[in-house]
């Protein structure tokens, strides 16, 4: 096991844990020793929050040091895989076994516990965040305990389990929800005016598996459509079809975005924006992400619009997506078809923040929820408020963890100490 005293900062460089140690175990008992003797304990995946949810100022844990492990199920049609374990570590295992996940995420680099612990999405009209596809799990509870929760065995309380924000335990092992391999195709539309967009929401997301809009809040956006080939296409055809490879962000390397211009190929090869195989290197970027409710866009475009020449100073992009609605107590899709509003603003915080709070006083009164690991001016109090099952988790966290080892100041705040 290696434990250190160094500096340790999150993927975009913008957090700072000031912890004790850093433990990064070689195997699952070493961490269960790690947890018992703890006073506090959080677990650190990738790094790719923005946000202080994985912070703590006692002990931190990496778990890819963990053996690696993907075990599929065929007949169940399901993975389980290791707590520390990548998606970009995973897609080649399943796609060479003749399965795909679902969903991704745009970055495939981020781990897989981390990316359900805060709720993070993929897109599409008919696809739900990637927690859902979660079906069963192992945690390390606070006396070093193996916990085994399910779908089949825990219902409801299951549902509260795993966006967690890591305040239950120390995830060791998931199972995961696969399908068999298909191939898709992508394409970017160019220059879609946003009013298109705003009026014809259905048509645009609609019109493929997985639909993404780029823009700088201005007049117009880039609109990627990701299909599933042998599916039928919907008539929607906006823009100009892009005639070379495109990246989201203007000026940067084409070479890091997937294949496009309609060749068809690999799921694991289309469906994030950025390829699996080119690992990025630390972000010089700061990210906000709020999720509203389906209904709401309208209202949402023209109220972002207006504030369009505030926002595109800071910002080097924006993307809008839509997910489908879940169950899950802590998804900020939970019960309600959304569509989420992303903006990767520049490097600065201190010109970030007046903008970032002009955002969110036109898109709160519309419903909106922050994505976890993401930056937000809200209150705790105000993050509690739109959280429909907060109380609940609430209850379940000290059912789980009744000492408080697994929580910190982000979890406390909103859900309380006690």
């Amino acid at each position: 096991m290696t434990t250190t005293h160094a500096p340790i900062t999150n993927w975009a460089g913008n957090v700072t844990f000031d912890v004790n140690r850093m433990h990064r175990p070689k195997s699952v008992d070493e961490l269960r020793r790690v947890v018992a003797r703890s006073p506090r304990v959080r677990a650190l995946g990738t790094g790719h929050s923005f946000s202080r949810v994985a912070g703590t100022e006692h002990d931190l844990v990496r778990l890819d040091g963990l053996p690696r492990r993907v075990v599929i199920d065929h007949d169940a049609r399901t993975v389980t895989v290791s707590g520390g374990l990548r998606y970009a570590d995973l897609i080649y295992v399943l796609h060479r076994q003749g399965f795909a996940l679902a969903n991704l995420a745009s970055l495939p680099h981020i781990s897989i516990a981390g990316a359900c612990a805060t709720g993070t999405h993929g897109s599409g009209d008919t696809q739900r965040c990637l927690a859902s596809s979660v079906a069963g799990m192992e945690l390390v509870g606070p006396d070093g305990d193996l916990i085994e929760v399910s779908r089949v065995a825990d219902g409801d309380e299951f549902a509260g389990s795993v966006v967690a924000l890591g305040a239950l335990g120390v995830v060791t092992r998931m199972t995961l929800d696969i399908e068999p391999a298909f191939a898709m195709a992508q394409r970017v539309h160019l220059l879609v005016p946003l009013d298109e967009v705003a009026s014809s929401l259905d048509e645009v997301f609609g019109a493929a598996y997985s639909v993404s809009l780029f823009t700088d809040w201005r007049d117009t956006g880039d609109v990627w459509l990701k299909r599933r080939l042998g599916r039928p296409e919907s008539g929607w055809d906006g823009g100009q079809r892009a005639q070379e490879p495109m990246h989201p962000v203007p000026g940067m390397p084409v070479e890091l975005s997937t294949e496009q211009l309609d060749v068809g190929g690999p799921w694991h090869e289309r469906l994030p924006h950025f390829r699996p195989e080119l690992t990025p290197g630390a972000g010089e970027e700061l990210q906000s992400e709020f999720y509203l409710p389906r209904a709401a866009a309208p209202a949402a475009f023209a109220a972002i619009r207006e504030i369009g020449e505030l926002v595109a100073p800071v910002m080097h992009i924006a993307e809008v997506r839509t997910v489908r609605g879940d169950d899950l107590w802590l998804s900020p899709a939970y019960h309600r078809d959304t569509v989420t509003f992303h903006f990767t603003w520049i490097d600065y915080f201190d010109a970030v923040e007046p903008v970032l709070a002009e955002v969110e006083k036109r898109l709160l009164p519309l419903g909106a929820r922050p994505h976890w690991g993401k930056l937000t001016t809200m209150a705790p109090s105000e993050i509690a408020g739109v959280h429909e099952r907060a109380a609940d988790f609430a209850r379940l966290m000290r059912k789980y963890d009744p000492e408080g080892k697994f929580r910190n100041a982000f979890v406390e705040d909103i859900f309380g100490q006690g």
